[in-house]
């Protein structure tokens, strides 16, 4: 029985925290439970970066650095390193957003390739991950969802985003290292749903080394994981599957209500988390055909998770079951579940400061949007820096 609250372990959560960082992390956190702050200060930071203003340096030493692991691969290797000594595993993502032509999504190719290769034997690094739209255009990604008749030049590109994606699972394979694809928009997610089964299909013959995304906010997802294991135990290969709850709830049921179509996300958080731990749960289940990374900085949902694992009698460090967290967050989840010896990841964003930027406001953003997760990190972080300065704990007063 998972009795002890071993999230609640601030000494491991912070232990490699310096004061400084601890106090910016309590800093960070304070104004991203403000949402209007959140509000200006994005729109600060774009309209500097816009007019070219000297911001980049603040930017850096402020949220980067909560967030991001550095700006190259090399200035990653440290914190990547340091991490590992506590047992706890790194996945690198350039994550450089918003490009819209063939050249940088070749270029891009080009950089998760060599990531693909950084991370074969090292056993710090056990996936790598890539953005769809990160190597093709999303309309492309959306035409094809949604059935739409492509020109030839259409077909052309389109055959270039098949081609990249096969290259990149190609190299997974062959350096064995696991890959996942991210999730996005419903609206284009369809044809990232059907190529990746595809790569699946190719590549997974023996063991989960491709994986994809599931939206648990969206209701349709543990139907659609159902019906793909239909498919997966016929055709005979295994599946891998990411789950979160998902990254664009208000763009969806924003573009759903002007468009007039049904929502395709839960009607509640309450409907999200059971949707979500019914897919965990379902994945839990299925070990001999399904490989699951629990993307998630839910206590209940992780507790759960090890609860099952317990009750099954899955061994803790399964190879087919992965939980990770982003850097920067929920270090009480992901410290105490790697030193406890499950196997814990955490998601390492990197790359230049300007081109960081989108996918850092992003952070902030959902960091404000989700009820309670700002405040209870901050508050972890307040109980850290009162231990550390010798005050009694509140718990241990009561």
């Amino acid at each position: 029985m998972i009795r002890k609250k071993i999230f609640n372990d601030t000494e491991t959560a912070f232990k490699l925290k310096t004061g400084l960082e601890l106090d910016r992390a309590i800093f960070l956190f304070s104004m991203m439970n403000r949402q209007k702050l959140v509000q200006a200060g994005s729109a600060l930071t774009k309209f500097s970066l816009k007019m070219h203003l000297p911001v980049e340096g603040l930017i850096k030493k402020t949220i980067f650095e909560q967030f991001c692991g550095g700006v190259t691969t090399e200035e990653c290797k440290p914190v990547i390193e340091e991490m590992h000594k506590e047992n706890l595993h790194s996945i690198l993502d350039y994550s450089v957003e918003g490009k819209k032509t063939e050249a940088q999504f070749d270029a891009a190719l080009e950089k998760k390739l060599s990531l693909i290769k950084f991370a074969d034997k090292k056993s710090e690094l056990p996936f790598s991950v890539f953005k769809p739209t990160g190597i093709g255009r999303f309309e492309i990604w959306e035409k094809v969802t949604e059935r739409i008749t492509l020109s030839p030049e259409e077909k052309e590109e389109w055959e270039r985003v098949k081609e990249r994606v096969n290259k990149l699972c190609k190299a997974a394979y062959e350096h064995d290292v696991r890959l996942y694809a991210d999730g996005e928009e419903s609206w284009m997610q369809g044809a990232a749903d059907e190529l990746m089964e595809e790569m699946m299909r190719k590549y997974n013959k023996e063991k989960a080394l491709i994986f994809n995304t599931l939206q648990c906010y969206r209701w349709d997802r543990l139907d659609y994981l159902k019906e793909l294991h239909e498919r997966a135990k016929k055709d005979g290969f295994k599946i891998g599957a990411k789950i979160v709850r998902g990254a664009y709830m208000e763009k969806e049921n924003a573009r759903a209500k002007k468009l007039g179509y049904h929502t395709p996300i839960c009607e509640s958080k309450e409907a999200t988390d059971v949707n979500f731990n019914s897919v965990m749960s379902y994945c839990l289940n299925n070990l001999e055909d399904i490989s699951v990374f629990i993307g998630t900085h839910n206590e209940v949902s992780n507790y759960l998770a090890l609860q099952i694992m317990e009750d099954k009698g899955i061994s803790i460090d399964d190879q087919r079951i992965w939980f990770s967290q982003l850097f920067g967050m929920s270090d009480h989840i992901s410290y105490n579940l790697a030193r406890k010896g499950y196997n814990a990841a955490k998601l390492v964003p990197f790359g230049p400061v300007r081109d960081v930027v989108p996918y850092l406001l992003r952070r902030a953003r959902e960091n404000t949007s989700v009820k309670g997760q700002t405040g209870r990190e901050l508050s972890l972080l307040m109980e850290e820096r009162k231990r550390r300065s010798g005050e009694p704990n509140k718990a241990h007063r009561q």
